[in-house]
């Protein structure tokens, strides 16, 4: 797959994400809204209930007052015989009265007189009267019921009318006639907002939560009062409703997460398969030179001069025998990763003198070292050098660490190598191999230890390699239970620090 196409797939998915947690949190906003209106409706209509249920209270008040005193101006104005009754009625202005006598035992019915049929109809036009009277006594009692609420009701203390315990009542009936069952605080407050009463939990703080009614709408206004109600939970009730809205974003925070962790395998996949074809390419260079050099000297040796001069024989057979070495040098270094991720067993660890290791090292290449005009020295100050290794393994770690200062030297100045042991505290030894090389980019830094890579060198082509040495080096030393690290300035050199525990 093309990395081209990999972005694509990325950018397609990225947006399609974005889009789907654009419409959940509008979807979940929404929902948020809509029952923050529903509640708010719900608890404006309890108030008002609760107004319209102490509006009926005061109405209720000021009938039974005006019927008291209607019974008692009755009882004093009735006749003591029950013979004959006179009823004084108020007109509905107050200004007078009607009065209605009646004699009820007077009337007596006998089907077989003439008389009796008269008497019926006298009665039943008395019935008349005397409905017709109490109408108008009850509409002067309304009327009057009325003008006592108006004039007289806002004279009232707000206590009396309105109770705390009463509107408590009515409140909590309200809300769950209304299907609201949270806790709540109320207050009763002036036209000021003067606090008259509240509850005991009641903060002035959750203004911007805080509903509000007016008590007795028909009040003067300089004379209104308002009932506030605020519900502390409220933000858990209305975020209630959209808990099932957690799995929805769980899932698709999983699937984003799943998504970013593909893209970031397709990515590395495609620079492993980019390295492993730089690493066929270098391989096939690094085998063709030997190959080729051994097919030419086989070929001379079939020539019948050659054969015949034992000094040319001799220097045919000593450069086989040389790029046959090299030949198989290369192979091992393949096989050596692979050897190390499938088989751990084949480490043979050991007690192991990490002084002694290196001074070995050392004095094999220094050699090498001279041949480039340089110098090779060493600092084995660690008086406690004993490491439980695998001795060929480690030998090759400290010779790939060496090879690669030389394979990086600068060109045009000789190689200085420095290699110094020195114990940390009693339990491990640090290693420290140094150069004067091209150094390091800070990019290439924590990718130096993966198979196949190989830090650029600019037009550089004499630099041969698989991109295996490091990567060889990084898991013998994890295998050791020890750990690498490198600091590098571009065109300054870089240092390998590898720190492993010691033997006690």
């Amino acid at each position: 797959m093309k990395k081209s196409t990999i972005w694509i797939l990325t950018i397609v998915m990225a947006c399609s994400f974005i889009g789907l947690l654009f419409v959940q949190i509008m979807y979940m906003e929404n929902i948020i809204k809509m029952r923050n209106e529903q509640f708010s409706e719900i608890v404006k209509r309890s108030l008002y209930g609760v107004s319209t249920s102490l509006e009926q209270d005061e109405t209720k008040y000021f009938l039974e007052e005006d019927i008291n005193e209607a019974e008692s101006s009755y009882y004093n104005n009735s006749a003591s015989a029950k013979s004959d009754t006179e009823y004084s009625i108020p007109s509905p202005d107050g200004s007078s009265s009607y009065k209605i006598q009646g004699n009820w035992e007077a009337i007596k019915v006998d089907p077989k007189s003439e008389r009796n049929l008269k008497g019926i109809n006298s009665r039943y036009q008395t019935m008349q009267e005397i409905l017709k009277g109490q109408y108008l006594y009850q509409k002067g009692l309304l009327n009057e019921v009325i003008l006592n609420i108006l004039s007289k009701s806002s004279n009232r203390p707000i206590t009396e009318r309105a109770d705390s315990s009463v509107v408590n009542s009515y409140l909590k009936d309200e809300l769950s006639n209304n299907g609201i069952n949270l806790a709540y605080e109320f207050a009763v407050v002036d036209r000021k907002g003067n606090e008259i009463y509240k509850s005991n939990g009641y903060n002035a703080e959750h203004e911007s939560n805080v509903y509000t009614q007016v008590l007795f709408p028909n009040d003067p206004v300089n004379k209104m009062t308002y009932l506030k109600i605020v519900f502390p939970t409220k933000n858990d009730y209305i975020f209630s409703s959209i808990r099932f809205m957690i799995p929805s974003f769980a899932f698709t925070f999983i699937l984003l997460v799943v998504f970013l962790f593909t893209i970031i395998i397709a990515f590395r996949q495609k620079k492993l398969s980019e390295m492993k074809n730089d690493f066929i390419n270098n391989m096939t260079h690094e085998f063709k030179t030997p190959i080729s050099t051994i097919s030419l000297a086989a070929q001379m040796l079939n020539d019948d001069s050659v054969r015949k001069s034992p000094t040319m024989l001799q220097h045919i057979s000593g450069v086989i025998n040389d790029e046959t070495k090299r030949l198989r040098f290369q192979v091992e270094k393949v096989l050596q990763m692979s050897l190390l991720d499938k088989q751990k067993a084949t480490l043979k660890l050991q007690e192991v003198d990490v002084n002694l290791v290196v001074s070995n090292v050392v004095h094999t290449h220094k050699l090498k070292v001279e041949k480039y005009g340089g110098t090779i020295t060493t600092e084995l100050d660690a008086e406690d050098s004993i490491v439980n290794v695998d001795e060929m393994h480690f030998t090759n770690v400290i010779f790939n660490l060496l090879d690669n200062a030389l394979k990086y030297k600068k060109e045009d100045v000789p190689p200085i190598l420095s290699i110094c042991t020195k114990n940390l505290g009693d339990d491990k030894i640090e290693i420290t191999i140094a150069d004067n090389g091209i150094g390091i980019k800070k990019e290439d830094l924590k990718k130096i230890f993966e198979k196949f890579y190989r830090v650029s060198t600019g037009n550089r082509h004499d630099v041969k390699g698989f991109g295996l040495g490091l990567a060889y080096v990084h898991k013998l030393i994890t295998q050791f239970k020890g750990s690498i690290h490198v600091e590098s300035e571009l065109n300054t050199g870089s240092k390998f620090i590898i720190i492993l525990p010691l033997i006690k």
